[in-house]
């Protein structure tokens, strides 16, 4: 009888990555990206690294002066009172549209979502702010927020609206009062500006306020849309309220939205510039006047080069403070997940 012979086991040996190899497809693919990455590496982090060097030099003029000078171009805007003031108006704006946009968008995600009669139309109708600019809006409510002689009984815009609806009551100066609230505001020891809110930015923020809001509640809407109706009706069926049901349920659920309309809207609001320019031109008095305003008139009409590279680059800053943390956050969950 033959005998069988023994079946051998070897251990299979592990098998390797393929080595990355350049084909036609890929090469393809680099070509028609390279000039977007090379335009990208030039004409942004190339200018945002000149603008960085700049803001480091004595320029100050029409010709370009390279010398060093540290950081002596900071220091000095921030003992301007009007970069402190501006930085006031900046805190102020961003918190008060924030907030505002947040809730407005909200509430109307909410009732667009009662699948009432006509959603289309009411999805469109506030959505058309977003399609204009913040220049045609500026305009717009520059019109509208401009009080006229109301106090001798000849207003216009929105204070003759309130007159002939007998509200002569609510009248105000709107985006001509430089008043500061309250009392007039306070000058803490370090600093050379109010502190308080101006008057005369909230009709501005009202402004931005209507042409976002639609914003959000596209975003709001899509998250409601995304709960399921089963977690709704479990709680009804619980005896929970509609209000316990939006607390509990549905704000829960929307905390990723909010999260990103908050960066979103943080973002536009820290380099805003367009829409006031065109409203208040940053007055009355710097009540207005925003760090993007006063870069474009020291640099630009003043020649400052130097120290408008600096504010430039305290925007930049600002923005990277809202920005960067999400994007490390989202880079994060993207890896646990």
């Amino acid at each position: 009888m033959e005998a069988t012979r023994p079946v051998s086991r070897s251990t299979p040996r592990p098998t390797s990555r393929p080595a990355y190899r350049l084909t036609r497809d890929r090469v393809t693919a680099l070509l028609m990206l390279a000039p977007s990455v090379v335009a990208i590496g030039v004409f942004v982090y190339g200018f945002i690294a000149w603008t960085g060097f700049v803001s480091l030099t004595q320029w100050s003029g029409i010709l370009a002066n390279l010398r060093f000078n540290g950081l002596e171009n900071y220091v000095s805007i921030f003992n301007t009172g009007r970069f402190q003031t501006d930085i006031r108006n900046t805190v102020v704006f961003t918190t008060l549209f924030v907030v505002l946009t947040l809730l407005l968008g909200f509430v109307l995600a909410v009732l667009v979502d009662q699948r009432v009669r006509g959603e289309t139309i009411f999805r469109s109708i506030y959505l058309f702010p977003m399609s204009l600019s913040f220049i045609v809006t500026g305009v717009a409510m520059a019109w509208v927020f401009t009080p006229g002689n109301w106090q001798n009984g000849d207003p216009t815009g929105i204070n003759l609206l309130f007159k002939q609806m007998g509200l002569g009551w609510f009248q105000s100066g709107w985006i001509t009062d430089a008043s500061i609230w309250p009392g007039g505001g306070w000058f803490p020891d370090w600093s050379r500006t109010r502190i308080g809110l101006p008057l005369a930015m909230l009709p501005v923020v009202a402004a931005a306020t209507w042409q976002m809001s639609g914003f959000t509640m596209a975003m709001y809407l899509a998250g409601l849309r995304a709960i399921p109706d089963e977690m709704r009706e479990a709680a009804r069926v619980d005896g929970a309220t509609e209000w316990q049901v939006i607390r509990y349920i549905i704000l829960p659920q929307l905390t990723p939205v909010t999260l990103s309309a908050i960066i979103v809207l943080g973002h536009v609001s820290l380099k805003i510039f367009d829409l006031i320019m065109t409203m208040t031109g940053g007055g009355p008095g710097n009540a207005t006047d925003v760090p993007g305003i006063y870069m474009y008139e020291i640099t630009f009409k003043a020649n400052k080069v130097a120290e408008g590279a600096a504010v430039a680059m305290v925007m930049l800053v600002l923005v990277a403070l809202v920005i960067v943390p999400y994007l490390i956050s989202n880079m994060r969950n993207a890896q646990e997940g």
